[in-house]
């Protein structure tokens, strides 16, 4: 008997055909449907939180344990700006001052940096970006840009869509349990069993990255906070957050090393510290950091399996935020986890038939 029939041949297209047309439809709703995928992914992070609030009023509302984690999550957010937003702010006009010192020829600079000045006016001739700003391209631009009004909007509309992504939150957050009943329901009865199968373990895989890594991710951007003001990095807290931000995904925190090597090359302008020296003090907090992070604290919150290989993690994000841009990115591990488990259980080690 032959597997490749008209009536199987018709279906792989006509499903080939709906997922094309999702998929497009996704990258045209993308700036609509951003918002949501994010509240659903910070949703899913939170829940944890949740269930305590819900000890701790002794389950009598839901609804009540969601708006508390919403209160605790913007208190430790705005706590953390407030303690901080001063020294990141102080930090901000040492370096403007001390490149505008530069600029105006006020400021020596060493020799080393001279030498780095030289490289960047031969290879990167400033003349070249002068060609950009001639009357045509201006007028060019001009032409193109919006006006003021319309750019005002565009702020307002912006800040509108991240006001409604916290009702999302909140609103996800409140019938969370009822959203998961939602989606067993939506599967056909007859393959129900087979799917959730298929969910829980693609659910206990997301619990281990997801979870595992936000903490792993947390303790790393402590310990880089505190590496980097010990050697006395400017903007030592913004950069320690934004590591341990890109921490989630796997190796994406040494694309930082670009940005504190600038910081640290602007810094020694200043001739109080040697820009080697420093770059030294930060890699050295780098090396100190990931070891932590890597031999302690990840085997023990994490186990020494992620469930995803880092390589497949990367190419899912890759190819799922090509096709769908961000909002790709937010569902390529689970989308991931999903075919990989379902090729796993029915396709590499399919269970054998039962024998009459």
């Amino acid at each position: 008997m032959r597997y490749w029939t008209v009536d199987r041949i018709m279906r792989l297209v006509i499903g080939l055909a709906i997922a094309a047309a999702i998929i497009w439809l996704m990258r045209y709703l993308s700036n609509v449907l951003l918002p949501f995928f994010v509240a659903c992914a910070v949703a899913y992070l939170l829940q944890p939180l949740v269930d305590f609030n819900m000890r701790l009023i002794h389950g009598k509302s839901r609804a009540l344990a969601s708006i508390l984690t919403i209160i605790d999550v913007t208190a430790v957010l705005g706590a953390v700006v407030y303690l901080f937003l001063p020294s990141v702010l102080r930090d901000l006009d040492m370096l403007g001052e001390i490149v505008k010192g530069v600029s105006d020829g006020k400021q020596h600079l060493p020799a080393f940096h001279v030498g780095i000045i030289d490289f960047i006016n031969h290879y990167f001739d400033p003349d070249n970006l002068k060609s950009m700003f001639d009357g045509t391209h201006i007028e060019a631009l001009l032409s193109k840009g919006s006006s003021l009004l319309e750019e005002s909007l565009d702020v307002v509309l912006n800040i509108l869509s991240w006001l409604l992504t916290v009702i999302y939150i909140l609103f996800i957050l409140i019938d969370y349990p009822q959203i998961c009943r939602g989606f067993k329901l939506i599967i056909p009865h007859k393959y129900r069993p087979r799917a959730m199968v298929v969910v829980h373990d693609v659910a206990d895989k997301m619990n281990r990255y997801f979870r595992g890594q936000g903490f792993v991710a947390l303790c790393a951007m402590v310990f880089y906070c505190t590496g980097f003001s010990i050697v006395g990095l400017p903007l030592a807290i913004p950069m320690g957050v934004i590591v341990g931000i890109l921490y989630m995904i796997p190796y994406f925190q040494y694309v930082t090393v670009i940005p504190v090597a600038a910081i640290c090359f602007i810094f020694s302008l200043s001739g109080e510290v040697d820009f080697l020296t420093e770059l030294g003090k930060c890699c050295l907090v780098y090396v100190t950091s990931q070891c932590i992070c890597d031999y302690i604290i990840t085997p023990h919150v994490m186990g020494r399996e992620m469930g995803m290989n880092p390589a497949v993690i990367l190419l899912s994000l890759s190819v799922w935020g090509s096709l769908l841009g961000i909002i790709g990115m937010i569902i390529a591990l689970p989308v991931t986890a999903i075919i990989m488990t379902y090729y796993e259980r029915y396709i590499s080690n399919p269970a054998p038939k039962a024998t009459p």
